[in-house]
C-alpha cells in the first residue's frame, strides 16, 4: 500500500526506501485488500495510478495472474525501480510503465477493467477531476479501487523514549499541521466524491494494521526510515529536548537507538473503497 513522503525536502531514494519497506512489512494486509476486491471477472488490464515503486502493482499481478498492469507515476526513479523489480521477478512482460503528471493531461493508457489508486488521490490538485478521468478511462462495468491513509504509521509505545515520553505523537502533531496546510485533500470523504463523479460505491472497508512486537528486522528499518522523514517535517518546530531525543533514536550506533529497541510496532489504518463504473 503505497504512500508518498510525509514531508518535503527529502531525496527520492529515501522516499523509495520507505515505499519498498511499506510493501514488505504490510504485504499481508495489501494481499487481503486485493483479495477483497469485488471483481465480476478477472481483469486483463489494470492501471496503477501513482504506483510509486510498485507495491500495488505486484500485489495485483499476484492476485490476477492473467493480468497486465500499466504503472503510472511522475517519478522516473520510482518507475526505474519498479522495472528492476519486475525483471527480477520474471514479470517484465506483464508490466508497462508510464511517466506522467496526473494533474496534467493524461497519456493514452487504454481502457482497463480495474484502476487502483493507493495513497495518491489526496495529492492531486483537483481530485474530483481525477475521479472523472478515471470514470471515463475505465471499461464499462470496470472497478475503481481507492486506498487512502488514516495517517503515517506509528512505531513507538506511548511512553517512549524514556527521557521524552510522547515524542512520536508530538512529531505527528507537527506533521498533521503540515498536511493541513499543504495536502488539503488528505482525509476527504472519498465515498461521496466517487458517487459525485458517477461511480456506484459497491463496498468499503477499514484495514487496521498492528504488526509486532516481536518485530522483524524490516520493521526496524521501516521505523528508522519513517522517523527520519518525520524529523524532516518536525525539525523546525520541535523543542530542542525533543529533537535531541529524536536524533538519539535515529543514531544507528546508539544503544538506545530505534534499531536496538524490541518494543516496536507498526500501527496505522487504511480505508478502501471499491466503486463501479456503470455500463
Amino acid at each position: 500500500m503505497t504512500h508518498t513522503s510525509p514531508c518535503a525536502g527529502h531525496d527520492s531514494d529515501g522516499q523509495a526506501e520507505i515505499l519498498d519497506l511499506d510493501a514488505e512489512v504490510l504485504a499481508e494486509h495489501l494481499g487481503a485488500i486485493t483479495a477483497w476486491l469485488p471483481v465480476t471477472a478477472p481483469p486483463r488490464h489494470i492501471v496503477d495510478l501513482g504506483c510509486g515503486t510498485g507495491a500495488g502493482t505486484f500485489a495485483l499481478l499476484d492476485r490476477f495472474p492473467e493480468a497486465e498492469v500499466t504503472a503510472v507515476d511522475a517519478s522516473a526513479g520510482h518507475l526505474s525501480r519498479l522495472r528492476e523489480k519486475a525483471a527480477a521477478t520474471g514479470a517484465a512482460d506483464r508490466v508497462r510503465t508510464v511517466q506522467a503528471d496526473l494533474d496534467a493531461p493524461w497519456p493514452g493508457i487504454g481502457a482497463p477493467e480495474l484502476v487502483w489508486a493507493s495513497a495518491s488521490l489526496h495529492h492531486m490538485a483537483d481530485p474530483d477531476r481525477t475521479l472523472r478521468r478515471v470514470r471515463d478511462l475505465l471499461a464499462p462495468g470496470g472497478l475503481f479501487a481507492v486506498v487512502e491513509l488514516a495517517g503515517f504509521p506509528r512505531f513507538l509505545p506511548a511512553d517512549a523514549p524514556e527521557d521524552r515520553p510522547g515524542l512520536e505523537e508530538r512529531c505527528h502533531a507537527v506533521l498533521d499541521r503540515h498536511h493541513a496546510e499543504h495536502v488539503p485533500h488528505r482525509g476527504a470523504d472519498w465515498g461521496a466524491k466517487l458517487t459525485a463523479a458517477g461511480f456506484t460505491v459497491e463496498a468499503e472497508r477499514t484495514v487496521t494494521v498492528n504488526v509486532g512486537p516481536p518485530h522483524t528486522e524490516a520493521v526496524g528499518r521501516y521505523a528508522l526510515a519513517g522517523l527520519r522523514r518525520l524529523r524532516g517535517a518536525a525539525a523546525g518546530t520541535l523543542a530542542a529536548e525533543d529533537l535531541t531525543a529524536l536524533d538519539r533514536l535515529l543514531d544507528t550506533d546508539d544503544p538506545r537507538g530505534i534499531l536496538r529497541r524490541d518494543d516496536l510496532t507498526v500501527r496505522t489504518e487504511r480505508m478502501v473503497w471499491a466503486a463501479r463504473r456503470a455500463s
